[in-house]
C-alpha cells in the first residue's frame, strides 16, 4: 500500500525560543517494503512536548545520554508519542484497522519499523485522545515520578511547578488522591483558578506576580515543603529547595525555563541539600515502562469514576504542528497539548 504523506521537519537547528519559521511542511510517498515487518499507521493524535526543543539544538550535553534525547537534524523526521490506526501491517499481531499507541511522528502517516513498540488501544469508554495524554507518556511520567521518585506519605506538603501543564496537572491530582496538601504555580489567573477549582489543588499562585519566589513559597508553605515536583528548573528549583523540610524529595522532571536560555541554570544551595538530606532525582518515563500496566489500570479507573480530570488543549491539522509547539514556550496551552492529525474513520 502506498500513501502520500505530509510531514513537518526542521529547517535548521534551533537555539533559544522557537518560531514557526524554524519548520517546514513537506510531502513524500510512503510504502512499506514487502516482507519487512513494517507497519503504516495513520496518525490521529500526536503529543506535543517541550523537551523536544532540547533535541533541536545545535548542541546539548543530553544528546548522547539516551535515544530519547538524541539530536534532531534538519529535514529529519521528528518522532513523537501518539495514537493512530493501522492501515497496512507486516506484523502478525497487528491487523489493518487496529488502533495503536506508540512512537509515531510529526506527520500524517508513520512507517513503524520492526522492534518499535506499538500497544493496541481499546478506546471503548474513554476518549481516544486520552491515550496520547493522561494515559500516554505524560501520564506515566506523572505517575512514576510522584509515586516512585517522591514516595508520598499521607499529609505531606507537595509543591508542583507548571502545575497546569500536561504533567503537573496530573501530579497535583495524584497528590490529592494520596491525601497530601498540594500547592501549584502557573503563569496566569485563569490557570490559577483552574488549579484551585476544577483540579482541586489546596492553593495556587501566579509566579509572574511574585518578586521573590523564596518568600512566596514560605507564605504558601509555612511548615515547609516535603515534596517538590519540578517541571521548570532555574530559580523555582532554588526557591523550593530553600523551603524544603529535612528528607525532602525533589522529582526533577523538566526544565522548561532553561530550554530557551543557555545562561539560565538552577543553583540550589548545596548546604541545604546536604544538611537537610534532600534527594534530587532526575528520571524519564522510559525508566518506568514496567509500571505501565499498573499506571494505566489505576488512572483509567480514576478517570471513569470522575476522581481525575484530563486537561487537553487540542489543535487540528498537520499544518498546526509548528504553532502548537511554539505555543508551549509562550505558555499558551492549558493541560496536555495535542494535535489531531486525522480522524479514526476515513
Amino acid at each position: 500500500m502506498e500513501v502520500v504523506n505530509k510531514y513537518v521537519s526542521l529547517k535548521h537547528h534551533v537555539d533559544g525560543y522557537p518560531s514557526e519559521s524554524d519548520f517546514e511542511l513537506s510531502t513524500t510517498p510512503l510504502q512499506p517494503a514487502p516482507g519487512s515487518g513494517e507497519v503504516i499507521v495513520k496518525n490521529l493524535y500526536l503529543s506535543i512536548d517541550p523537551y523536544q526543543l532540547d533535541r533541536m539544538k545545535r548542541y546539548s550535553s543530553s544528546h548522547t545520554t539516551c535515544p530519547a534525547a538524541a539530536q534532531i537534524e534538519p529535514e529529519q523526521r521528528i518522532d513523537a508519542y501518539g495514537v493512530g490506526k493501522v492501515v497496512a501491517s507486516g506484523r502478525a499481531e497487528l491487523e489493518e484497522g487496529d488502533v495503536v499507541a506508540g512512537l509515531l511522528g510529526w506527520e500524517q502517516y508513520t512507517v513503524v519499523r520492526p522492534g518499535t513498540v506499538l500497544m493496541k488501544v481499546d478506546a471503548k469508554d474513554l476518549p481516544l485522545s486520552c491515550y496520547a495524554s493522561v494515559l500516554g507518556t505524560s501520564g506515566l511520567t506523572a505517575f512514576a515520578g510522584f509515586y516512585d521518585v517522591c514516595k508520598p506519605k499521607k499529609g505531606e506538603k507537595v509543591f508542583v511547578s507548571a502545575a497546569s501543564g500536561s504533567v503537573g496537572s496530573l501530579v497535583g491530582q495524584y497528590a490529592k488522591l494520596s491525601g497530601c496538601y498540594v500547592v501549584g504555580c502557573a503563569g496566569s489567573k485563569q490557570k490559577v483558578d483552574l488549579l484551585k477549582g476544577k483540579l482541586g489543588f489546596d492553593d495556587a499562585f501566579n509566579y509572574k506576580e511574585e518578586a521573590d519566589l523564596k518568600s512566596a513559597l514560605r507564605r504558601y508553605f509555612p511548615e515547609g515543603i516535603d515534596i517538590y515536583f519540578d517541571n521548570v528548573g532555574a530559580a523555582m528549583l532554588e526557591a523550593a529547595v530553600a523551603n524544603m523540610n529535612p528528607f525532602g524529595r525533589v522529582a526533577v522532571c523538566g526544565a522548561i525555563s532553561e530550554y530557551t536560555n543557555a545562561g539560565k541554570r538552577a543553583a540550589p544551595d548545596l548546604m541545604d541539600v546536604i544538611y537537610k538530606r534532600i534527594t534530587l532525582r532526575g528520571f524519564l518515563a522510559l525508566d518506568y515502562l514496567h509500571l505501565h500496566e499498573q499506571f494505566s489500570a489505576a488512572t483509567s479507573d480514576h478517570l471513569r469514576r470522575g476522581r481525575m480530570t484530563s486537561l487537553e488543549d487540542v489543535s487540528v491539522g498537520i499544518e498546526s504542528l509548528p504553532t502548537a509547539f511554539v505555543g508551549l514556550f509562550r505558555g499558551d496551552n492549558v493541560g496536555k497539548k495535542l494535535v489531531r492529525v486525522g480522524e479514526l474513520e476515513g
